[in-house]
């Protein structure tokens, strides 16, 4: 079980914080200057070198994303200029890409960033740049919720690549996209002329993906525990029922993947700091915002709640809490986790985006007067981090190209690579780890300066 520090403050990490920005600029320089450009987006590394892997493009938003966060980091204008260019020159087809579930992913992390960084006055102001890239949030947050499967209980979901049938935790994430679309005052125009409110949309997907990627420990199966969460929810696409939770990327549809549970609980945080920051307008408007509301905070804390308890004690997670090998390790969770283990790997990716969900949602809570709960996930979240920025975990090998080691992408497809002489795959960085250590180091580095920003803006 993660074992918190009370003691530990934002300031406490800076240190490691500065020492890990100081790798990282190289390793994304190095990452441009050998990428080509018609390799497709880098995934994950081989031998510290990274390399693509077919599936969806959903990593290149952070390829360029990390450049973009390693100037707000920083203040480095090689990587404003990195993210800035290839944000114009590459991405505009993920824009419009109608086959993904990854639009909060690719867009938010490269268009969303730039925005937010000269909104900030972190770049010079520029009325058309700006303007480009409200157009690419408006058309983003557009195109990802024209992807929608309708519910039989009167809700719906964005559903995932895998087609109408499923609804993915991942996408929790992307509904950043849609966030920001509405709150450029965009809409959807559907067929006949059917203005549809991103914000209705937004709302749906929270309180689907609550209902059923979220258990609440009320005996919904003979697996039911409070705080797991399925990957994946299969549905009938004709009358809209929901017939069973599925994975692609965990054990199986009754264990948890870890990277899943991250993504929920990161994803949840954000959408309770948004909808925080929504006009009485937008919340009288519609309907379910009760049920969105509560389903949400109830989907965070028990997300974060488990991730505390099924995680070892220096809160770096392995792949999947039911992975067959850990019956194996005796008391693993009672002491850190081993990533040179020989029976299951850990993932430090979902570790990257746990800690963030578990900062965001104590920060929250403790501003709405919730000081002991709050109080808790926030010093969980900075023990994990602690764990991140230093080693086994922070990649110091210049001659590696990732940053953060030790992450797993899709342990059952066996795509992860295993080292001679090992039995399971360790030693290697991953794009999106990379984009949410930077991601969660920033996050820091603003609170120990007195200051917080989400993925809408900025305050104090």
């Amino acid at each position: 079980m993660l074992q918190s520090d009370e003691t530990l403050k934002p300031a406490d990490l800076l240190p490691a914080i500065e020492c890990m920005w100081a790798l990282s600029g190289p390793k994304i320089l190095a990452l441009e200057e050998s990428w080509p450009e018609d390799a497709g987006a880098p995934v994950f590394t081989v031998k510290g070198r990274y390399t693509a892997r077919g599936w969806t493009e959903w990593t290149q938003g952070f390829q360029y994303g990390t450049a973009l966060l390693q100037f707000d980091a920083t203040g480095d204008e090689r990587f404003l200029e990195i993210g800035r260019e290839r944000t114009r020159t590459r991405m505009a087809s993920h824009v419009t890409h109608f086959g993904v579930h990854d639009h909060g992913f690719n867009n938010v992390s490269t268009y969303g960033n730039l925005w937010r960084l000269m909104n900030e006055g972190r770049s010079a102001q520029n009325p058309a740049e700006r303007d480009f890239y409200e157009l690419a949030l408006k058309a983003s947050g557009a195109v990802q919720a024209r992807r929608w499967t309708c519910t039989a209980d009167g809700g719906g979901f964005i559903n995932s690549f895998n087609g109408p049938h499923s609804l993915f935790a991942d996408t929790i994430r992307s509904l950043r996209s849609l966030a920001l679309a509405h709150s450029l005052g965009h809409f959807l125009m559907d067929e006949q002329d059917e203005r549809v409110s991103l914000l209705d949309r937004l709302f749906d997907h929270l309180v689907s993906t609550a209902r059923y990627s979220v258990y609440r420990g009320q005996n919904r199966d003979a697996y039911d525990i409070r705080g797991r969460v399925a990957h994946e929810s299969i549905f009938n696409t004709i009358s809209g029922e929901y017939r069973c939770p599925n994975s692609q990327q965990g054990y199986s549809p009754f264990t948890t993947w870890t990277r899943g549970l991250a993504w929920v609980m990161l994803g949840f945080a954000e959408q309770l700091e948004y909808m925080s920051a929504l006009s009485d307008r937008d919340l009288d408007s519609h309907p379910r915002i009760t049920e969105a509301y509560e389903r949400t905070l109830e989907s965070a804390e028990a997300a974060c709640e488990f991730y505390i308890e099924n995680t070892p004690a220096d809160g770096i997670p392995y792949w999947d809490t039911g992975a067959p090998g850990l019956a194996l390790m005796g008391s693993y969770l009672d002491r850190p986790a081993e990533p040179f283990n020989d029976f299951e790997p850990v993932d430090s990716s979902a570790a990257a985006i746990a800690a963030q969900g578990l900062i965001r949602l104590g920060h929250w809570l403790t501003k709405s007067g919730e000081v002991m709960s709050g109080h808790k996930f926030y010093q969980a979240g900075l023990l994990v981090s602690r764990s991140l920025f230093s080693a086994p975990y922070l990649s110091e090998d210049p001659a590696h190209l990732g940053l953060l080691l030790h992450c797993v992408y899709h342990r059952p497809n066996g795509w992860d690579y295993i080292p001679p002489g090992r039995k399971i795959p360790c030693g290697e960085s991953s794009m999106w780890g990379d984009y949410h250590l930077r991601e969660l180091a920033l996050t820091i580095q603003r609170l120990a300066e007195g200051r917080y920003y989400t993925f809408f803006g900025e305050s104090k």
